[in-house]
């Protein structure tokens, strides 16, 4: 089974429910025998979750490389990101929006990125944090 996050719950919803429930499952570093239970083909970033995501984040680099070694798509909303510092750009313009501080890796863009980027490897199910 394949499965997508989409982190847009106000709060500590990446910072807590993915750096200390999903990542150790991803990183094979919990009392699970079978890890996450899932195969895991992207996780798209809204709001202050972006912040996980900033180069130098304990959280986000070791998601950086889990993604890397995994195939895990990462991206942050353009619009959330340019607000937070974290990109740059004009959304829907040629030449789009770029990343500016963030882990290897991640792509920015709105959900029509994110439907074009999973569309190789479609999950099965999308889950709402």
């Amino acid at each position: 089974m394949k499965v997508a996050y989409v982190f847009s719950t106000s709060g500590h919803t990446a910072s807590y429910k993915l750096g200390q429930m999903i990542l150790p499952q991803l990183e094979g570093r919990t009392k699970y025998p079978q890890g996450h239970g899932a195969e895991v083909v992207g996780m798209m970033f809204f709001d202050d979750n972006t912040y996980v995501l900033r180069s130098g984040d304990p959280i986000g680099e070791r998601l950086a490389k889990v993604a890397q070694e995994q195939g895990i798509l990462l991206m942050i909303c353009d619009q959330c990101s340019i607000e937070r510092g974290l990109a740059q750009g004009t959304p829907g313009q040629p030449g789009g929006v770029t990343t500016t501080d963030t882990v290897p890796g991640v792509h920015v863009g709105c959900f029509p990125d994110l439907y074009e980027a999973l569309a190789g490897n479609p999950p099965d199910h999308i889950i709402t944090l």
